[in-house]
């Protein structure tokens, strides 16, 4: 039974211990799917390791260096002799073949890793321990041979779990789907059908509390949609009629008649799967020294167990005593703590940085993240909202701001111009009601024209102060020059012939920006910008944030040239855009950065994607680059303290003053290293990723104007 159970689990074994070591260096993220693999190599480690366990009982029962040890004794009987090299064998068929076999890979490809070693130092505990039956010697190794296979099952098992663990994005992500959908029919009646069958310009029904089959816009009713579990976003979104709905998110107290705009691997949802799992298959620089590091580990074992030979022949002359001392530095020497060091940190940070809404297609740019000098943001969209905004008001005479936002809103309440718009959400903004206005009119090329109060309401430009022939007062003119050097756009209320007001409207900038900008200032990080707006606009915008460096009229397809400009002056050079028409930029930065993509995730010109249209995810995406950057190089010390200090003291360098390490105790030092590299990559899950409260800094209620 042991025998066809071995050898039903050995392909798959050898499969992912070999891409561990050669493919893509990460047996433990193997993309979309992996989850029920990780799961099944879980299981038959753990039943490997407590089988090889159980089978090691006797072996260590009837060790005659443990009953010294420990002062206990066991029944002899005819043939309990031989108890230990019989169990010994079947542990090693069932629980140390595997392997050398996941080995071969690695010999075949002239590239020694962990397997290698593994392999190395259990085979030779077990010709040793086999010869020693055949010619008696001082001592065997068939307690420490089973003990060492029982730690490697024990620590395949660890790893496997904690990865499936940590991995789990994928199969969160899956999960968020509803099964079925309920179909909204010609007829106006519903169907149940699976979400596989629904097509485009299908129009469903989303019940309260339920999850959004499929990405679509809302045609009717209004809710509140928990999108956290996509966006990062903690806040339920509102969603009314016209708004994007993804594909996953869960619908709040209201229903939703949503029609269906993507399916299937077109929607958000599979976008973001399929960036989680290139981010799981591609390779970490820490990774590839980590690989590299098992690789030489395996020449230095030999080496010193070369020099152990020749030291100790000179020393006591060549017999059982130097051979022991060969074999132990070689049974030793196994890397499993470095195995495992960085694998555990790059899915735990995969699966961090896709609950926080970054997507990570390239680990070794998540790597360089936190070595970036500076950071170029796309100015619209980026720092700035991207929409016109009224960013400043002038009143003259008894009308105040309130009273101006409320006029210009009633008039301007049957408009869809941009300028409404803007005078619509200011309003909206200082929760302002507005009164209801008769006869409305739009003045082409002028503005608009209505009746509030019985008074006649005017909001249009300078071409309405003509057609009007109004005499501007001195303060809206002084008013109008000041914004218009800032280059914005003014606009007027005239009310029975008299303008009263005047509002200047310009690309509002975010109010998270103020605070991303100094907290990268905090990190000594310098800020560009990127812009094909004037001079002027751009220097306003960057006075108002404190940006370090302006690039002005820069056509899109000549930012990747002031990218190179920078990269020039020995910069390491992050770029953040919307990563559509920002593309060539995004590809000649170091790190190519695309934010507010959550509709459009599948952006091949950047290495990290921020769902979220919040800059200040960018200073997260730093700080969790350091802590990740930082739990590899502890583990990477830890593993590598393991050998440095064992493989010296197996060697017998200590030997003059009476201490000499044995394989028993070298395998619970190992032991202790895998464990503690475990634990230790855990923590980087407490890292936290809210921006630091910094001195002066506190954003604003409001979002402010750009310049």
């Amino acid at each position: 039974m042991l025998e066809e159970e071995a050898e039903d689990a050995d392909e798959a074994e050898h499969e992912i211990e070999a891409r561990h070591e050669h493919g893509d260096g990460e047996s433990t993220h193997d993309g979309h799917g992996d989850g029920g693999m990780h799961e099944g190599h879980e299981q038959m480690f753990r039943r490997r390791f407590f089988v090889s366990t159980l089978l090691s009982i006797p072996v260590l029962l009837y060790s005659e260096t443990l009953q010294a040890w420990l002062g206990f004794s066991v029944p002899a009987f005819p043939g309990s002799e031989w108890i230990n090299p019989v169990f010994a064998v079947v542990v090693f068929a069932y629980g140390g073949v595997p392997f050398l076999e996941m080995a071969v890979p690695e010999l075949e490809d002239r590239t020694p890793g962990m397997m290698t070693l593994i392999s190395m130092a259990i085979t030779v505990a077990f010709v040793y321990s086999l010869a020693s039956v055949v010619v008696p010697t001082a001592s065997t190794f068939f307690w420490e041979l089973v003990t060492l296979i029982d730690i490697m099952l024990l620590g395949h098992w660890i790893e496997m779990r904690s990865v499936r663990r940590a991995s789990s994005a994928l199969d969160e992500l899956a999960r968020l789907l509803p099964d079925t959908a309920e179909r909204i029919t010609d007829d106006g009646d519903t169907e149940e059908v699976p979400v596989s069958e629904l097509s485009e310009g299908d129009l469903v029904l989303v019940h309260p509390g339920a999850n959004v089959p499929a990405d679509g816009v809302v045609e009717e009713g209004d809710s509140d949609v928990n999108e956290s579990m996509i966006t990062g976003e903690s806040r339920p979104v509102s969603k009314d009629p016209g708004d994007e709905v993804i594909g996953g998110t869960i619908n709040g107290d209201g229903s939703l008649r949503v029609r269906i705009s993507a399916t299937g691997d077109e929607t958000t949802l599979a976008g973001i799967m399929r960036l989680v799992e290139e981010a799981q298959e591609s390779e970490s620089q820490t990774q590839q020294l980590a690989d590299r590091a098992a690789g030489w580990l395996f020449y230095v074992a030999l080496v010193v167990a070369v020099v152990t030979a020749i030291a100790w022949t000179v020393a006591v002359s060549f017999g059982a005593t130097v051979v022991e001392r060969v074999v132990t530095v070689l049974v030793i020497a196994c890397p499993h703590a470095l195995g495992l060091a960085i694998p555990l940190v790059v899915a735990i940070n995969t699966s961090l940085a896709a609950r926080n809404g970054m997507l990570i297609r390239d680990r070794i740019a998540m790597e360089r993240a936190r070595e970036l000098d500076t950071i170029v943001f796309d100015k619209t969209g980026t720092l700035t909202r991207g929409e016109q905004g009224v960013v400043d008001v002038a009143t003259v005479g008894d009308v105040d701001e309130d009273e101006a936002l409320s006029l210009a809103a009633a008039v301007e309440g049957d408009s869809e111009h941009m300028i409404a718009q803007a005078v619509h959400e200011a309003a909206a903004d200082r929760q302002i009601d507005a009164p209801r206005a008769s006869d409305f009119e739009a003045l082409k090329g002028r503005g608009v024209r209505g009746t509030v109060d019985g008074d006649t309401v005017h909001v249009g430009g300078p071409n309405l102060l003509s057609h009007l022939d109004a005499d501007v007062p001195s303060e809206l003119a002084t008013f109008a020059e000041r914004a218009g050097a800032n280059a914005q756009t003014v606009v007027y209320l005239v009310r029975e012939g008299t303008p009263v007001a005047a509002f200047a409207l310009a690309d509002v900038v975010r109010e998270e920006s103020y605070q991303v900008v100094d907290a990268l200032h905090e990190l000594d990080v310098e800020v560009a910008m990127l812009t094909g707006d004037s001079e002027d606009v751009a220097h306003a915008v960057a006075d108002e944030l404190g940006i370090d460096t302006v690039f002005a009229e820069v056509l899109p397809g000549d930012k990747d040239e002031k990218v190179t400009e920078l990269q020039e002056q020995g910069k390491l050079v992050g770029m953040v855009g919307d990563g559509v028409n920002d593309a060539p930029a995004l590809t000649r930065a170091d790190v190519g950065i695309a934010i507010g993509s959550g509709t459009d995730v599948a952006v091949q010109s950047a290495d990290i994607i921020l769902v979220q249209n919040n800059p200040m995810d960018v200073v997260r995406l730093v700080k969790l680059s350091t802590a990740s950057y930082r739990k590899m190089q502890e583990n990477l010390a830890w593993a590598a303290g393991y050998n440095v200090l064992a493989l010296p003291l197996a060697a017998g360098v200590l030997a003059p003053v009476g201490i000499l390490l044995s394989p028993a105790v070298g395998a619970l030092l190992m032991s202790l290293s895998t464990v503690i590299v475990a634990i230790n990559a855990q923590f980087l899950r407490r890292v936290d990723l809210d921006l630091p409260s910094l001195p002066g800094v506190s954003p604003t209620p409001e979002a402010q104007p750009a310049g």
